[in-house]
């Protein structure tokens, strides 16, 4: 007779290291098209920020005294740092992508005591405290095919602080559309006045190369739903939080209010309802409460956007509703079977 194991009998069909695998594939068609609108400078962040993520996972598991090479293997810290690299401009000195990872790691991520002990997204901490303290390095990014700035040129402004004789800082980098079409707004100048001002910052119905950077994202995040790697309902629920808000303030006065279409793709909003508000770690896990979690963060990005502080709202609206998990989870608990309905 042969012992019999236990349940489970089926063996899972996800695992940490699938699950990473699958959202880096899905990230190469939006990393691809970025290249092409804005550089080789994605590239540097990327590389840089993935080399400082594994260092920094290293030493905090070793001191930790937890076993280094599985951690390493199960690929949660590269993608921390690749959406936190694709959160960055594309000049970002060294030492400014170094900080911002080794705060996500370390602080976000090991001193609550390592993945899936996390209440906030390792990322969006590293992005926003980065935000916070070097708002003028954070806020300046290329206008999309700009490609005088070679990848030589790229490297060495990221370590040395150099551009070639003839470019300087302020020439090559501007505000975001995000950020023009506020900025311009408060001038009281319309929406139909500012893409003729500005008329190499916008494309068809959002930033130049930005709408397909998003289009682009949210092609790989509909593969990871076909794969079943995340859950339809977070990203759903953002995209259509942040168009139902947008097109309520969009329909009575469209001059003054960017349209929906604008704010659905333009930034990191395909980026954040598809690749970073879903970490399964820090969103919300009953079905009622990631619909009622990413609606929340549609909503949050809308009004970040429209009357906060910084142009895009993506980070700040994740680490907000972050903070809401535990209430929501516990306020939408499915009910038991075979249990009355208090």
């Amino acid at each position: 007779m042969h012992a019999v194991h236990s349940s489970p009998h089926t063996p899972p069909q996800n695992s940490v290291s699938r699950m990473m695998l699958a959202v880096l594939f899905a990230l190469i068609p939006g990393i691809l098209v970025y290249i092409f609108f804005f550089g080789w400078g994605v590239v540097v962040n990327i590389t840089l920020a993935v080399v400082a993520a594994i260092v920094c996972e290293a030493l905090m598991l070793g001191m930790r005294h937890r076993p280094i090479k599985p951690y390493l293997l199960d690929g949660s810290a590269v993608v921390t740092a690749m959406l936190f690299a694709l959160a960055l401009p594309t000049l970002t000195p060294w030492w400014l992508i170094v900080a911002g990872i080794a705060f996500a790691i370390v602080i976000a991520k090991h001193l609550y005591g390592g993945l899936g002990y996390n209440p906030f997204n390792p990322a969006m901490v590293g992005y926003a405290t980065l935000l916070i303290a070097f708002p003028k390095e954070m806020t300046a990014w290329l206008p999309a095919g700009i490609h005088e700035v070679t990848f030589i040129d790229n490297l060495r402004y990221t370590f040395l602080n150099a551009l070639p004789e003839g470019m300087t800082y302020d020439s090559l980098t501007m505000a975001t559309p995000l950020d023009t079409v506020k900025t311009e707004l408060a001038q009281d100048r319309t929406m139909g006045e500012i893409p003729v001002r500005y008329s190499g910052l916008f494309g068809g119905v959002a930033g130049r190369g930005w709408e397909w950077v998003n289009l682009m994202f949210m092609l790989g995040g509909l593969i990871l739903i076909y794969m079943k790697v995340i859950n339809w309902r977070i990203p759903l629920a953002v995209v259509l939080g942040l168009f139902v808000i947008a097109t309520m303030f969009a329909i009575p006065d469209p001059d003054l209010r960017p349209s929906p279409w604008f704010h659905m793709f333009g930034g990191a909003a395909m980026l954040g309802a598809f690749f970073i508000a879903t970490d399964p770690v820090t969103a919300a896990a009953t079905p009622r409460g990631q619909l009622i979690y990413g609606f929340g963060i549609g909503i949050i990005i809308y009004i970040i956007r429209t009357w906060g502080g910084y142009p895009d709202g993506v980070a700040f609206a994740v680490l907000i509703m972050n903070m809401a998990v535990p209430t929501l989870d516990y306020y939408t608990r499915p009910r038991v079977f075979g249990q009355e309905k208090k």
